[in-house]
Parts: structure tokens; C-alpha cells; sequence
């Protein structure tokens, strides 16, 4: 049965000045405020190791943001905006980036009503130069995405054409166009696999003073990778979370990954980096029961509802055990998957017992996964955020949290 959640009582005064359009000059320099059992520590992040108990199993989105944001102009001079958001042809991520003089990508087209069909070329006196780089219109879409055919005309890779002509998609709550800096710093310092389009902020104010101060404290640290798609940016216009469409986002995890996994979650002591790690471990506990249900059947993926949908019986080591299973029967490596999972209050934590996240937009989905993790104390933590002068969104500060 779907939540009953009404999207207004998830909101907070968030005046502008207190959005971070720029990050800080050193990433390890943001505040953290630790929250427990409605207590409150506030820290800098250089000394989050402090924080997590020691033998912590901490988890990374080492997803990479793209500079998917391109400019084409049409003969007649319309300039057209078009934001890659996922490859279609070829369907495969890996592959999409080594494509070369042509790929197709589902992308959400700006100023769609000037452009019906034909060629519209990149919008640059020098970036392109010898590219030859142009879009065509595959589908035009009618409420979601369109598909849109890239061509150019060297031996570049489009990964290669995509940092040649494209700018970082920062998000549009800054109000300002994308600089230099955001480069780097819209980036973590351990993204790895091409394919996002935002950024999994949490993992932002890293650095490797921090890292090292985790390793010394026998703190765990392992990697998925869930590209984070522009559905994130989408504010629930709904009265109720309940009418409310999540994207799909795709995720991997190796096998090697599960098994230590698998010892953590005995313990209680996994610490998720950001909610897209969060909404990745979480979704490993529903394809854990597609695998106790449907051994042998090819695995779906993780719908908005499924968490509740039902009371499941199976514990998540169960689970997990399964899923190793299943990929040991296939021979599986790794775990390529998909979730639409939607984390809202009324749902059930199996895997995550810490959360390191900043803070988030009034009447947002991560806001509300942000309920469900610590309950009414999201009241107290963001007022106390706000009196105490912490910077909001994504350059803003940072939080450690632990479930209630």
C-alpha cells in the first residue's frame, strides 16, 4: 500500500542567501552536524572519522558527472539546448563513451517547439573545430525524454567530444551559468565511472586527508556505482508523495562487494555516502527477494512502490546470500541492476545505519528520504542547521546521521 505522505509537511524556510552557489576553498572545510537520538555535535568535516565507530563498513558512489549539457543552433539561428541523460544506442554506458562519429542519447531537449526535425549544429567558434558536430532528431518527446542522434566527423570518442564541447550540468537551484570551477569541484575526487548528471554531493567534501584518517581508524571503504540521472532535480508537484513518478536510475555492484556487505550488515554498521548510495543498498535488499522468489528468472528492476507493497518475511542477509546465489549460478562477476525505489516515512531500513548527506531542498524526495531515516528530528536538524549558519544543497555542508 503506497504512504500516505503529504508532501507540505516536508518543507522549511530556505531563504536564498543560504544556498551555497560556490563551494569552499578546501573540500574537507565544511561544517558537519552529527545527529543521534535527537543530540547534536557540530564538527568540521576533516574530523568526520571521529564520528563512525571504528570497523565501519563505509559505502561510495564513485559514479562520474559528465559535461552532458550541450548547445546546438539551427539555420535559422534558435538556439537549442539539449541535456544527455541516458544512452540508447548503444544502450551500454561504457560503450555509449568509446562510440565513435555517432551514438544516440535520451536527452531532455530546451526550446523543443523550434526544432521539428533536421540538423542543428554545435554552438562554438572553436570548440568544434574539425568536429563538424551536429544533433539530429531520432523521436521527439512528448512528456519525457527525446532521443537524439549525435554526429561528428573525427576519431574522437564522444567521451572526448563531450569534454571538448560540453558543460557540467550544475544544478538549477545556483542560478548561474556553469564556470571553470565546476569542473572540479561539481566532482569527487574518486568519481570513476562515466554517466551521471548530478552529482553525488555527499561524497563532495572528501579528500585525502579524510580517507586516510578513515583507513587509520580500520573504517572500510567500498564502491558502487549508480548514475545519478536529472530526475533529481525534479520538485514534487504532487499534494501527495503517492502521485508523485520517481525516475530509474542504473546501479552495479560486484560480487566481492556483496559478500563483505553480507558481514557488515550482522553488525549494524554501514554507513552510506549520500542518498543514491542509499537508494542503491537499500534496492539490493528487493533484488535479494526477486532472487529468493525467482531464482531463474531474468531480474526486474526495483519499482517505485515495491517496499510497500507487502510485509516481506526474508531478512536481508537472506537476501544478500540470495543475490550472491544467483550470480554464482550465472556467472556473474557483477550485478548490473535498475531502481525507480522511492524512500519515503512508513519505510523500512534493512541496510543502512549511518548516513553522511548534506542538506536538501523543502518538499523534496531526499528530504523525505531524510524523514524516514531519522523521523520528526529532520524538524530539529535543519532548524538547528539554519540557526547555526550551515551552508544549504549541493556546495552546501554536510551532516552525519544515525537511523532512528
Amino acid at each position: 500500500m503506497k504512504p500516505i505522505v503529504k508532501i507540505s509537511d516536508y518543507t522549511y524556510p530556505l531563504p536564498q542567501e543560504r544556498i551555497a552557489k560556490y563551494p569552499l576553498e578546501q573540500r574537507d572545510s565544511s561544517k558537519l552536524l552529527v545527529y543521534e537520538n535527537g543530540s547534536f555535535c557540530d564538527d568540521s568535516f576533516f574530523n568526520l572519522s571521529s564520528h563512525i565507530p571504528e570497523n565501519s563498513f563505509m559505502v561510495f558512489n564513485d559514479t562520474k558527472v559528465v559535461p552532458a549539457r550541450l548547445f546546438f543552433k539551427k539555420e535559422t539561428g534558435a538556439l537549442i539546448e539539449i541535456l544527455c541523460l541516458n544512452p540508447d544506442f548503444p544502450s551500454d554506458y561504457a560503450q555509449s563513451f568509446a562510440s565513435k562519429k555517432s551514438c544516440i542519447w535520451s536527452a531532455v531537449v530546451g526550446n523543443a517547439k523550434k526544432w521539428k526535425g533536421g540538423l542543428v549544429y554545435f554552438f562554438s567558434d572553436s570548440a568544434s573545430k574539425g568536429l563538424n558536430f551536429r544533433a539530429e532528431l531520432v523521436e521527439k518527446g512528448e512528456g519525457k525524454a527525446s532521443k537524439v542522434r549525435f554526429l561528428w566527423d573525427s576519431d574522437l570518442t564522444f567521451s572526448e567530444v563531450l569534454e571538448k564541447c560540453g558543460k557540467v550540468p550544475i544544478p538549477p537551484y545556483l542560478n548561474r551559468d556553469t564556470e571553470d570551477i565546476d569542473k572540479t569541484r561539481y566532482q569527487t575526487i574518486y568519481a570513476h565511472y562515466e554517466g551521471s548528471v548530478a552529482a553525488p554531493t555527499a561524497g563532495l567534501h572528501f579528500t585525502d586527508r579524510v580517507l586516510k584518517s578513515l583507513d587509520n581508524k580500520n573504517i572500510k571503504r567500498e564502491n558502487i556505482c549508480l548514475h545519478v540521472g536529472a530526475g533529481t532535480f525534479v520538485p514534487v508537484k504532487s499534494e501527495y508523495i503517492s502521485e508523485h513518478k520517481m525516475h530509474s536510475e542504473p546501479f552495479s555492484v560486484t560480487r566481492g562487494f556483496l559478500e563483505d556487505l553480507l558481514a557488515a550488515v550482522a553488525d549494524h554498521r554501514v554507513v552510506a555516502v549520500g542518498t543514491t548510495s542509499t537508494r542503491c543498498l537499500e534496492s539490493l535488499y528487493y533484488i535479494g527477494v526477486h532472487c529468493i522468489e525467482n531464482p531463474d528468472s531474468s531480474l526486474m528492476p526495483v519499482t517505485q512502490w515495491e517496499p510497500y507493497e507487502k510485509d516481506y518475511p526474508y531478512s536481508i542477509c537472506e537476501a544478500l546470500q540470495a543475490i550472491i546465489g544467483y550470480m554464482d549460478r550465472f556467472n556473474m562477476g557483477t550485478l548490473m541492476a535498475g531502481t525507480s525505489i522511492i524512500i519515503v516515512p512508513g519505510f523500512k531500513y534493512r541496510v543502512v545505519d549511518m548516513l553522511v548527506t548534506n542538506f536538501h531542498q523543502p518538499q523534496s524526495t531526499l528530504l523525505l528520504l531524510i524523514g524516514a531515516f531519522i523521523g520528526d528530528g529532520w524538524k530539529d536538524l535543519y532548524a538547528h542547521a539554519l540557526e547555526g549558519g550551515y551552508r544549504f544543497l549541493s556546495y552546501g555542508d554536510s551532516s552525519l546521521l544515525f537511523r532512528k
